[in-house]
């Protein structure tokens, strides 16, 4: 794994992250487009990780912060690259980042049908809260 690199992606990074999720992401969402990611990424520029190996996009994970909640979205790895480390070092970035802004707990977006991704998730030490619901109104046709 020594030659893994994440960083916070940049602008001239959206257009291959779009692309990338179209490959390695379960699901699509309503913010999956260049306005929505910008958006993103020129409100809180450290928020969007990638992870690179030998300079190839291999991973990715949203790590939004707003001073409350420290919220985890967009884990995706390339399907070539699952199983090597990529969502540990993307997550172990990502708690990093939400330590030193203050964050005290994580919260992940998880498709309830992607089992794969369950099961990373319980390895990284993430549990379903049973009690909660998430309540959705799309403000955008």
């Amino acid at each position: 794994m020594s030659d893994l690199r994440t960083r916070a992606a940049g602008p001239d990074d959206l257009d291959a992250v779009l692309a990338f999720w179209k490959t390695a992401a379960e699901g699509t969402s309503i913010s999956d487009d260049r306005s929505g990611v910008e958006r993103l990424v020129a409100r809180d520029p450290e928020a969007l990780l990638v992870a690179e190996r030998d300079g190839e996009l291999v991973g990715t994970v949203i790590a939004g912060f707003d001073g409350w909640r420290a919220s985890l979205y967009r884990l995706a790895v390339h399907p070539d690259a699952r199983r090597t480390g990529v969502a540990t070092a993307l997550l172990r970035a990502a708690e990093e980042r939400f330590a030193a802004l203050g964050g005290r707990r994580a919260d992940a977006m998880v498709l309830n049908r992607n089992e794969l991704a369950h099961l990373a998730w319980h390895a990284a030490g993430y549990a379903p809260q049973p009690e909660w619901s998430r309540w959705v109104k799309p403000l955008t046709d």
